[in-house]
């Protein structure tokens, strides 16, 4: 006597699916037989390529199928959708996974001011009675296709017209499971921006989050600060929207896994793991820079950024000191996931190196509690929700900031 497969689904693990309908143990229906001939398709993928396209290799997931998992969308759009990312690779996936019906808006390139004085969140959240989106997003394949392009922003908004004022972009057909907001310090990098943002609008948008881009910017002449920047958008993001978590992000940093989950971490995670500029091995095993993400609360436990790193070095390492202070731990990706690509520049004579950094990461456990979010001041001169990303332009009064470091006794 024979069960039916879909029935038995549940219960087992999918290569034993396979097994069950290859010896007759149960009925195959039409969506267990496509499902049986993918993952053979994944199998093979993995034998051929090394890398396992179908399980996600952290602890964290464990991806078992069951015949509700993708409910949120009808069934032939689940089956189309599956087939066009095995079919066309993973930069077509982005296109299947939208509404189609999003294609035939009307496109607009302009951006909207916002009311510096508002207190309101500005951006539009998603419905509460959809299903929550799957615990592993199903669209994932595994190394993707790294764009070394720079369309215009023009171009780009056509690419991804779905996007909401201010780059914010959320799931059709499910309620995500996190609210991300991308934090980006910036400066004079309009190349590796429209990089940054046409490779990661595509990867976001894969994984199923409910997302926005944040670019923050300080005035022109003052040093570059990229850790107050950090705090600068930490705090202007978070009144426009309930995220639940933040990640900061340099702007050079392109991710090659789409099973790199930008989502909310139990603990502070570091992104960046390995980056092809350091021949994809960690630098050192205390680094926490280039790409971190924390939940809200982590963040302003630790206090955010130390504000006092004026030019280049050091605001990593301090932020890692902050993150043993609070309590927690490093949390990391396994290198075959979290790997990047660097986009290659020169050294910017606006950034020069911060002399003072070895004296305030020597005083982080004394000033830590004092020096971030809880004495943040600034002064926001623009916030524009762009199509591709919202912009933060803000003045980080660095005078101001220089005299109070000097009175506190350490001088730069």
């Amino acid at each position: 006597m024979r069960v039916d497969c879909a029935a038995a689904g549940p219960s087992i693990n999918p290569p034993f699916m396979v097994i069950m309908v290859r010896t007759g143990l149960c009925r195959p229906s039409g969506r267990v037989k496509l499902f049986c001939a993918l993952l053979c398709t994944l199998a093979l993928l993995q034998y051929f390529f090394g890398s396992s396209v179908y399980h996600v290799d952290y602890n964290i997931f464990q991806y078992y199928w069951t015949p509700t998992e993708s409910a949120a969308l009808p069934a032939n759009d689940v089956e189309q959708r599956t087939v066009a990312i095995l079919v066309s690779g993973a930069e077509e996936a982005l296109f299947v996974a939208r509404n189609d019906s999003a294609t035939n808006d009307t496109l607009t390139t302009t951006s909207t001011a916002v009311e510096l004085s508002a207190t309101s969140p500005m951006m539009k959240a998603q419905a509460d009675n959809l299903e929550q989106c799957p615990l592993v997003p199903p669209v994932l394949v595994g190394p993707i296709r790294v764009w070394f392009d720079y369309p215009s922003y023009e171009e780009m908004a056509k690419l991804y017209p779905y996007l909401e004022p201010g780059g914010h972009s959320k799931p059709d057909y499910c309620r995500s499971r996190h609210r991300v907001a991308i934090i980006v310090p910036y400066r004079d990098r309009d190349q590796h921006l429209r990089g940054f943002l046409h490779n990661m609008h595509s990867l976001l948008t894969k994984q199923q989050l409910d997302y926005s881009i944040f670019i923050v910017e300080q005035q022109a002449g003052q040093t570059f600060n990229r850790a107050k920047l950090m705090n600068v958008g930490f705090a202007e993001a978070s009144k426009l929207y309930d995220w639940q978590c933040f990640i900061f992000h340099d702007v050079d940093l392109l991710p090659e896994d789409d099973r790199n989950l930008y989502s909310c971490p139990e603990q502070p995670r570091h992104m960046s793991v390995a980056v092809d500029k350091f021949k994809y091995q960690l630098p050192y095993g205390s680094i926490f820079g280039g790409i971190t993400a924390l939940t809200k609360q982590q963040f302003e436990k630790i206090n955010g950024f130390s504000n006092d790193y004026w030019g280049w070095g050091g605001e990593d390492d301090d932020l890692s000191t902050r993150v043993s202070l609070g309590h927690y731990q490093i949390s990391r990706y396994p290198t075959t996931i979290a790997r990047y690509k660097m986009i290659k520049h020169t050294a910017e004579k606006k950034n020069p190196v911060n002399k003072c950094r070895y004296k305030l990461m020597y005083k982080t456990k004394q000033r830590w509690l004092k020096d971030g979010l809880s004495n943040l001041q600034y002064k926001v001169l623009s916030l524009e929700l762009k199509p591709l990303f919202t912009r933060i332009y803000a003045d980080l009064l660095e005078e101001e900031s220089l005299k109070q470091l000097s009175d506190s006794g350490i001088k730069c």
